[in-house]
């Protein structure tokens, strides 16, 4: 059984005033051949298909697409809902994609129901693994707040509430697979799948901090014994605590220009009897070039005309320049465009560098609202006040539960 594992398309991401939807149309276009080519039985996306939970039409026509041709191929395809879906717009379709060998899992489900047999490519009926299919899990999906309980306390709640799902799901994936064992007379390997951070994992300035209750990363050791577990959420890829069998795919596109010198990966899973038998890294090719530059003016110039020469006409390179040095000139927009006259380079976004988080707090005029997380704009603002490292910790974690539970609600 031969899988390929995927996450964090966000389909539909509006980026710096830019869409990137011809980007996900050669993802697409991609993936096809990859399936081929690779003779992959099942696809799994890990979450966040989408950016935002509601994506514009163009986005949603992609996700169709995508769909369509993996059931003409024979292949299987399993959704996982992530803290940037929408439960109802990709329930919305769940029953009739169904009907084109696609299975979504948008929310949290009783433990049975959260079994996915994914099988053969091509054979519907001949069922070539067990997957506990976990979608991202929001505080309410699995835990009753409780009056008088502590920071400290509501996370450790929030940990054994969510390790105890996984326990169930896995507990009833367990009791499947012996009875499809005396049924088939063969082990079907068993997998399972999440949309979180866990202790470790790299992160970047793209990915949305998400704290599910006062939780802010599980645990590697409360996971379960499954033969591999896929996660999405984080986007850059890796193993998880050192372990072989515990990965982040990453995005398969850039989202952000911190991501830009990362090489994106989708993971072919290969699995028998016996589990985990393989994971090879297929290397995803860049679809749109995106290159950030720091320097003072005179780096620059000569930087950018380096760069232009992995642009077109018709797909320029974007541009993020961080000026040092010459920062504190006024007409920095006006020089940059100076230098980029007539190459093929679009500058999306021009920063100042300051040496302390006052200056830089005071000297970013071009950097808005827009470009920042709640998370950041909460960051930015308290490192100006003179506060204990404790009082700030503890603001700091007010912060998240509340922002937490508006996410939860506006979900």
């Amino acid at each position: 059984m031969r899988i390929l594992h995927t996450s964090d398309w966000h389909l539909g991401q509006h980026f710096m005033g830019k869409s990137r939807q011809a980007e996900h149309q050669a993802l697409i276009d991609w993936l096809l051949v990859q399936v081929e080519a690779h003779a992959v039985d099942a696809v799994l996306i890990a979450g966040d298909i989408f950016d935002t939970g509601a994506p514009p039409s163009y986005a949603r026509e992609l996700y169709n697409h995508l769909v369509v041709q993996l059931h003409r191929a024979g292949v299987a395809l399993l959704l996982l809902g992530g803290n940037h879906d929408s439960v109802a717009t990709l329930g919305e379709s769940r029953a009739l994609l169904a009907f084109l060998s696609a299975t979504v899992v948008a929310e949290v489900q009783p433990p049975a129901d959260q079994l996915v047999l994914l099988p053969k490519r091509g054979k519907p009926a001949e069922p070539g693994c067990i997957v506990c299919a976990v979608p991202f899990i929001r505080a309410r999906d699995v835990l009753q707040s409780q009056a008088g309980q502590s920071a400290q306390d509501k996370q450790q709640s929030m940990q054994a509430a969510i390790q105890a799902h996984y326990q169930a799901v896995y507990a009833a994936g367990k009791t499947r697979q012996a009875e499809l064992q005396q049924a088939l007379g063969r082990t079907l390997p068993l997998i399972a799948t999440g949309h979180l951070t866990t202790v470790g994992a790299s992160s970047n300035e793209s990915v949305r901090e998400i704290y599910v209750g006062s939780l802010d990363a599980f645990p590697t050791a409360a996971f379960p014994a499954a033969d591999y577990i896929a996660l999405g959420h984080i986007h850059k890829p890796q193993k998880v605590g050192g372990l072989d069998h515990i990965r982040y795919c990453g995005s398969p596109i850039p989202l952000g220009f911190d991501e830009a010198r990362q090489t994106k990966e989708m993971l072919l899973v290969d699995l028998d009897a016996n589990g985990l038998a393989g994971i090879t890294a297929l290397v995803v090719p860049r679809f749109q070039a995106m290159v950030s530059l720091s320097g003072n003016l005179i780096t620059l110039a000569t930087a950018i005309q380096d760069v232009a020469t992995q642009g077109t006409a018709e797909q320029p390179v974007w541009l993020e320049v961080t000026v040092a040095e010459d920062d504190y000139l006024s007409d920095l927009p006006a020089r940059i465009s100076e230098m980029t006259q007539g190459l093929p380079v679009e500058v999306l976004r021009v920063r100042r560098q300051r040496a302390s988080t006052a200056a830089t707090l005071a000297g970013q005029p071009l950097e808005t609202l827009d470009e920042l997380s709640p998370a950041e704009v909460f960051a930015r603002r308290l490192a100006q006040e003179d506060l204990e490292p404790a009082v700030q910790d503890a603001l700091g974690q007010r912060f998240r539960a509340v922002l937490a539970s508006l996410t939860e609600d506006a979900s």
